[in-house]
């Protein structure tokens, strides 16, 4: 446990803010005791209270009644939306936004240089990260986390919305913390931060800098641990190795994808007594998947989509013990499309069943899920193109994205224009993006969206990196499929100008590829269309 100590301030000062004297921010250190709660936070201000992640956190706190203010860059639907909660924003960061405030919260996008930690850290306030806020409000609840290279957004809503929508009892009114918003019921966009009343809380458990190793949940759903974000983990071994941990702190039980090579070797390496309460939902059988370490099978069965329609089909077979002593079968249809949601659902569905709900309950109430924001989102058609938005930004996603389209629009011509997020994932997986946006008909790579990294660190790493790679596979047609377009804008008009009636025109990406969406509808509108074809 850390030691902390009183400075001659008075505030709260942790061992790992004090190193020789630089301030040192470690996402993976757990900055708070096991008694702590929210309630010990007093004035706590959010560096970069608009990112997604932080937004939910500030809003379920100040539900909780904690006094919550923040600051960022600029303005944006997330900072409109805490203002009109009666949570203050201040735009720019600098020192005397956090003058007299107990506590400071940080992401891993904020730098040890940041005025603001600076400032923090001169006057002796205490300085934690955002998976140390999250990790406080799991402390209170029956908490269920859901970790994975992909699939963690999807996931978290479907349970969340089985909560909301069938959830009776403790499982009514859950909470949730979502690192993106929700397609409602409706088709309204709900936020994807609730404090609820009730006694669950769903959070996505973000594996990027190791932060996920302070979470101790009843159950842990992990959608797959194919390697990704090595910039951090150095190695496979050492992200499948988090994995590993990650699940050691289930109190209950979890529940991990069988599809996966990453997850079948995390469930190989998982100490006997995790394995003997881990749940396995799989396409594959018993025989085909091999050791399973003591884990228990549920099966998809007979997964399909119904051409053109969008509607997912399968069945989840649930053996004899796991929930009552029969054997059972449960149909599930949904409203998103691919396998990669037949497998989310199922996650979402067995951990409402071991919650305590009826699973057939859990099965009907995913039907009206109608997709997390910007998953397959289709944003309109015009001239019979249609515009569909996804936040895919992992070759894996990619690839099921593009597996998805070709199900639900079988005699479209499907042309992407996709945005890599980050320098580093683009050159270690420049290869595999090629291999996945090689399922298209006709792509453009648009300059990369740097986040958290800067392109003097990466100066050989373009949209090129990707294009070079792809030129080499074999693609029908093979002339002019792909190309590098610094310019979002440019490579929206491009797109346009080249479609067809009956064409789908996909925006991928996790950056801000989603604004050119109203550019592509608005173009789409004027373009003039003289012939069909």
């Amino acid at each position: 446990m850390e030691h902390v100590e009183n400075n001659s301030r008075g505030a709260i000062v942790s061992d790992n803010q004090r190193e020789a004297g630089t301030i040192v921010l470690d996402p993976t250190h757990a900055s708070f005791a096991p008694d702590e709660g929210v309630n010990d936070l007093g004035s706590t201000h959010f560096i970069g209270i608009g990112g997604a992640g932080m937004s939910v956190l500030a809003e379920m706190l100040h539900e909780q009644g904690v006094e919550v203010d923040g600051s960022d860059r600029e303005p944006s639907a997330k900072t409109e939306r805490l203002q009109g909660l009666g949570i203050t924003v201040e735009f720019g960061q600098r020192a005397q936004n956090v003058e007299g405030k107990s506590t400071v919260v940080y992401s891993s996008a904020i730098k040890p240089d940041n005025p603001e930690i600076v400032a923090a850290y001169e006057a002796g306030e205490r300085i934690v990260h955002r998976s140390d806020i999250l990790a406080l409000l799991m402390n209170a609840k029956r908490a269920v986390t859901v970790a994975g290279a992909h699939g963690k957004t999807t996931t978290s809503s479907m349970l969340s919305h089985i909560l909301v929508n069938a959830g009776e009892g403790g499982l009514a009114d859950p909470s949730y913390a979502i690192g993106g918003s929700i397609q409602g019921k409706d088709g309204a966009t709900l936020d994807g931060g609730h404090a609820g009343t009730g006694a669950v809380l769903v959070a996505e458990a973000d594996e990027s800098d190791g932060s996920f190793a302070k979470y101790h949940p009843q159950i842990a759903i992990i959608t797959n641990s194919e390697a990704d974000h090595l910039d951090h983990y150095g190695t496979q071994a050492n992200y499948r190795a988090a994995f590993v941990d990650h699940a050691g702190h289930a109190t209950k039980a979890v529940v991990m994808c069988g599809d996966d090579e990453g997850n079948i070797a995390v469930l190989r390496a998982l100490d006997p007594q995790v394995a003997g309460h881990t749940i396995v939902y799989s396409t594959r059988t018993a025989d085909e998947l091999g050791d399973m370490n003591g884990a228990t099978l549920v099966r998809i069965e007979s997964e399909s989509e119904t051409a053109e329609s969008g509607m997912e089909h399968f069945t989840l077979h649930i053996p004899s013990g796991l929930l009552g002593d029969d054997e059972r079968r449960v149909p599930v249809t949904l409203t998103v499309p691919g396998i990669h949601n037949a497998r989310n659902a199922s996650a979402a569905i067995i951990a409402a069943a071991l919650l305590g709900m009826d699973v057939e309950r859990a099965a009907a109430a995913v039907t009206s899920f109608l997709g997390a924001a910007r998953r397959f989102q289709v944003r309109g058609t015009i001239s019979q193109v249609t515009l569909v938005d996804d936040y895919a930004h992992h070759p894996t996603e990619i690839a099921a994205l593009l597996d998805a389209a070709r199900r639900r629009y079988p005699q479209s011509g499907i042309r992407v224009i996709f945005q890599p997020h980050l320098f580093s994932r683009t050159k270690f997986f420049a290869r595999q993006f090629a291999e996945a946006l090689a399922k298209a008909d006709d792509v453009i790579v648009t300059g990369i969206f740097p986040a958290r990294e800067k392109q003097e660190d990466f100066p050989d790493v373009t949209p090129a990196t990707i294009v070079d790679e792809a030129r080499k596979l074999a693609h029908d047609p093979s002339d002019d499929w792909i190309r590098g377009v610094e310019d979002m804008q440019t490579a929206a008009q491009m797109t346009v100008m080249r479609a067809h009636h009956g064409d789908v025109i996909f925006t991928v990406g996790a950056g801000d590829i989603t604004r050119m969406d109203e550019v592509i509808l608005h173009a789409l509108e004027a373009h003039r269309w003289d012939c069909e074809g």
